[in-house]
């Protein structure tokens, strides 16, 4: 669709003679009609409102709080609102409210003029901007239908009712059904709904997926691969989806997989790289399942199970210093030297210290079973 709504903007560039900006109701830029007439451009065409929309595509809360102080989400027909150079828009726009059945659903821009253009041009541009609104209301339904069902495969039980989701949601996404993809988890998520999937780079569905084991939501999105050692377009994904995601989101991205029949497996992933980097902040905020290491078992155990009672003890506050001590101690593979630069402690310090961790943990650190035994009691704690 996005050549159509390329098409459609054109088409309006046309009519009016000046360039016009499509935008969604969230001022996310959809397409940009350029213009080039007598005048050509200017350097007040791109002021720094309009440079921001098409370089970023998309414009501040400052930017869309001012706008819509017009009262643009209730127009009916054109609004034309003046330049004000101190909140950086140079020259005056008019803006179109895009609509389907009453509902508006984005805005087309263009920059105004002297004289500007005429009742009779400006009827025929909204009668373009209806044809918009037409296109933006059924690439709506489909994205909830692309919700609904990608959201049906991630929360499934195994057998028939995943089977059936599956098949829907390939029926949904087409010949995109078949190719690569990979999945990306971003929580916790405190939206109001899941985000666009037009906001997101390569995605193909986005959905909300209630966490069950960890409490909250989290968001799925779905994000096509061009090959299975670039997972760029994941990465990028789950960038765009941190900034509009609250403090102390992470967001985990699953392997790459071809086709829909593992896609709860690649979810499980995605959700385990996310938690990984919530507990280990060197990880993220974005994390990829074939990094987080031993966090990748970890992250399956059961909930209930992450506090072994060796570890119970040095795992209260007042010796957090010492549990510090041993996971440094068993990162750097036992070697005492490595451990006490990293630390800042001298030799001596750090042999005391690992002798009272033994008399706490009860455990042998010269045995290397014992030394699993805690590193991963030690790792698990952080989830």
């Amino acid at each position: 669709m996005k050549g159509d709504y390329q098409d459609l903007a054109d088409e309006i560039s046309a009519l009016l003679g000046a360039p016009a900006t499509l935008e969604n109701r969230d001022f996310g830029l959809i397409a940009f009609g350029a213009h080039d007439g007598e005048s050509g451009f200017d350097e007040t065409a791109m002021d720094p409102v309009r440079t921001r929309s098409i370089l970023t595509r998309k414009s501040t809360v400052a930017v869309r709080d001012w706008f819509e102080g017009f009262g643009i989400a209730r127009a009916t027909g054109p609004v034309r609102i003046p330049a004000a150079p101190d909140a950086g828009v140079f020259r005056g726009r008019i803006c179109l409210p895009v609509r389907h059945r009453g509902v508006v659903l984005g805005y087309v821009w263009l920059l105004d003029g002297d004289p500007g253009p005429t009742p009779e041009q400006l009827t025929a541009a909204m009668e373009v901007a209806a044809r918009i609104g037409t296109l933006l209301s059924q690439e709506a339904q489909a994205g909830a239908d692309l919700s609904r069902e990608f959201a049906a495969v991630l929360t499934a039980e195994r057998g028939w009712q995943r089977d059936m989701a599956v098949s829907a949601l390939a029926a949904a996404l087409g010949p995109d059904a078949t190719g690569l993809h990979a999945v990306v988890a971003l929580t916790p998520w405190s939206a109001d709904g899941p985000p666009g999937v037009r906001s997101i780079p390569a995605a193909a569905a986005a959905c909300e997926v209630p966490l069950t084991s960890a409490g909250g939501r989290a968001v799925a999105v779905l994000v096509r691969l061009r090959s299975a050692d670039t997972p760029a377009p994941a990465l990028t994904a789950a960038g765009r989806l941190l900034t509009d995601a609250g403090p102390g989101a992470t967001a985990g991205v699953s392997g790459p997989r071809r086709g829909l029949a593992e896609l709860a497996e690649s979810w499980r992933e995605a959700v385990a790289a996310a938690r990984a980097a919530a507990a280990r902040p060197g990880l993220g905020p974005v994390a990829q399942w074939a990094s987080i290491g031993p966090y990748r078992m970890l992250t399956a155990l059961p909930e209930g199970v992450h506090r072994d009672p060796a570890v119970r003890d040095l795992l209260t506050p007042v010796h957090t210093e010492l549990a510090h001590t041993a996971e440094v101690f068993l990162d750097h593979a036992g070697q005492a030297g490595r451990t006490a630069a990293a630390l800042g402690i001298h030799r001596q310090t750090l042999y005391y210290r690992l002798s009272r961790i033994e008399q706490l943990t009860d455990l042998d650190l010269d045995e290397g079973e014992d030394r699993l035994l805690l590193h991963m009691a030690l790792k698990a704690a952080r989830l």
